[in-house]
């Protein structure tokens, strides 16, 4: 093969390939095969629907503020798709001596079946001997997950409760109960409450009436941190309800558009609760001298290497690459007992 292939999104949930020719390789400089790409049902799906904010507003990034301009950050066609990929390095600069042909790396490259990179690039995303390449996917969800943990500033014998168990309230829940807190988890869903069960959660709540039981279950105090990663707002609402006096209330989710219906005048207000956004474009300010995203990242692969994450069993919807329109659909209409939908490439 002498061409890569690419997803783009046209419009809307509009999804197209565009093929390119290999480029000449240069000498510090590797080439990818793409084994695995992860599609996440969080920032992806708000690209999908044309919902997200890059794509309606420009982001000053000087003011760090949301601007109305004729063109937006991320204008049409869409081109970067994709964050959770694994790979093979199939062909090495000429001067390069301590990278070879066969080694397996993750990284950040999009929906596409190659990928040219720095060789530092490389050298700091390979994946341990012997690892099982679909990890690789979990390296940027993963670590949105223990950058959320980090931020709920978990002490051991917390009780922490976590609303939403999608992919990253999965590994959240994992996380934070090898972070050695007492782990409730609430969700609608009940094949999603089965599987925080099996994977780390002690306690698994609908989220009708989860602040009362949170709070009986903790003789009236409530939860030491709440995580919310569902990006829904009753969720928001609720977990600021279930958390303990003063506590910390993790916001991870994507929240799109206004948010009406919180009662800020209510449980907010009166316990005092510490309401704190994660995102992984920052580490957790008060560990930023020792914390990195690329240690983030890092930390996502030997967590689940050393078996602490055991995040496989998530990967529930798989397709070749060539039918992506279609995953990408079932995704979007949230075919049912979907986590973790996964592209393969494929020799």
């Amino acid at each position: 093969m002498s061409s890569s292939k690419a997803l783009v999104l046209t419009a809307p949930r509009t999804l197209a390939f565009e093929e390119s020719a290999f480029a000449p390789l240069g000498s510090e400089e590797v080439r990818i095969r793409t084994l695995f790409s992860g599609i996440s049902a969080g920032t992806e799906l708000t690209q999908y629907r044309g919902t997200n904010p890059f794509m309606h507003r420009r982001f000053d990034e000087a003011q760090r503020l949301f601007v109305d301009a004729e063109v937006p950050s991320w204008d049409w066609p869409v081109r970067n798709l994709g964050y959770e990929e694994s790979g093979e390095i199939i062909e090495v600069g000429s001067g390069i001596a301590d990278l070879k042909v066969g080694q397996r790396l993750f990284g950040t490259w999009n929906h596409k079946t190659h990928h040219v990179a720095t060789a530092e690039y490389a050298r700091d995303r390979l994946l341990p001997e012997g690892a099982d390449p679909r990890i690789g996917i979990f390296s940027h969800i993963g670590a949105v997950a223990l950058n959320g943990v980090h931020d709920a500033q978990i002490r051991i014998g917390d009780t922490i409760a976590v609303f939403g168990l999608g992919v990253p309230g999965q590994i959240v829940v994992q996380a934070a109960r090898a972070s050695g807190a007492r782990v409730i988890a609430i969700d609608p869903d009940a094949a999603r409450r089965d599987i925080a069960l099996r994977h780390g959660a002690h306690l698994a709540i609908e989220p009708a009436g989860a602040a009362e039981e949170i709070k009986r279950l903790t003789g009236g105090r409530g939860a030491d941190a709440c995580i919310e990663v569902s990006g829904a707002p009753p969720a928001l609402g609720e977990a600021i309800r279930a958390a303990a006096y003063n506590a910390r209330v993790v916001a991870m989710g994507f929240f799109q558009g206004a948010i009406p219906g919180l009662k800020l005048g209510e449980e907010f207000h009166h316990n005092r609760i510490q309401l704190i956004c994660s995102q992984i474009s920052g580490v957790a300010p008060d560990a930023s001298y020792r914390w990195s995203k690329p240690r983030l990242w890092r930390s996502a692969i030997e967590l689940q290497h050393d078996g602490t994450l055991d995040l496989i069993p998530l990967i529930t919807h798989r397709a070749p690459f060539a039918d992506a329109p279609k995953l990408f659909d079932q995704l979007d209409q949230g075919a049912p007992g979907m986590l973790q939908a996964m592209l393969e490439f494929g020799a």
